[in-house]
């Protein structure tokens, strides 16, 4: 009976001292590092300097659908925003990765790279600027004989397809690419280290 008690005791103890150190340690929040005072946001529409068509609405509508989802800052139009962001997208690359026999690309990699500002709309102030941020992904064509269907994540939900492209693997790819890009600028607004 006691060697129970004394082990019920020793391991109530452990969750004890493990309770207070998830509550007080690492320096780790639930909480965001945003300030306070912005509660509202305005994506302006993307300008597009790359040499493809059709990307600008996609990006602008993923980085607004992430903002929504996650819901600490409201979006509205650009008169009643805290925060407004400003997205450049400056290039579309292409790049072989995989051949086969007759020496044909089978698989590419995808790389969509913007820059992007965000500014104080109050004191007009540029809380961060980034001159090149990038979403990257890779797809097998048709050729390859393999499946194009290995996006990442809930693609099939939270992306919103493209139909640019000439094939149905690019169409997906530089959706998640797009997506990939708006996750990173939405990062960096709400959680600014």
């Amino acid at each position: 009976m006691k060697r129970g008690y004394y082990i019920g005791l020793f391991f109530g103890a452990g969750l004890v001292v493990l309770s207070l150190a998830a509550l007080t340690g690492c320096g780790y929040s639930t909480q965001s590092s945003l300030d306070h005072r912005y509660q509202t946001v305005h994506v302006s529409p993307a300008y597009d300097d790359s040499r493809e068509i059709g990307l600008q609405a996609p990006l602008t509508n993923a980085l607004s659908r992430k903002f929504i989802h996650d819901g600490r800052l409201r979006v509205t139009d650009s008169d009643n925003a805290d925060l407004l962001i400003e997205l450049l997208i400056q290039d579309y690359q292409l790049r072989g990765l995989i051949t086969d026999a007759r020496d044909e690309v089978t698989q590419f990699m995808m790389i969509i790279t913007a820059s992007a500002r965000v500014t104080d709309q109050l004191s007009g102030e540029v809380l961060w600027e980034a001159p090149m941020v990038s979403g990257e992904t890779s797809y097998h064509t048709r050729a390859a004989g393999a499946s194009s269907d290995r996006l990442r994540g809930n693609t099939k939900t939270f992306i919103t397809p493209l139909n640019s492209f000439p094939t149905e693997e690019e169409n997906r790819a530089a959706a998640e690419a797009l997506d990939q890009l708006a996750s990173d600028i939405f990062y960096r607004t709400v959680e600014p280290w």
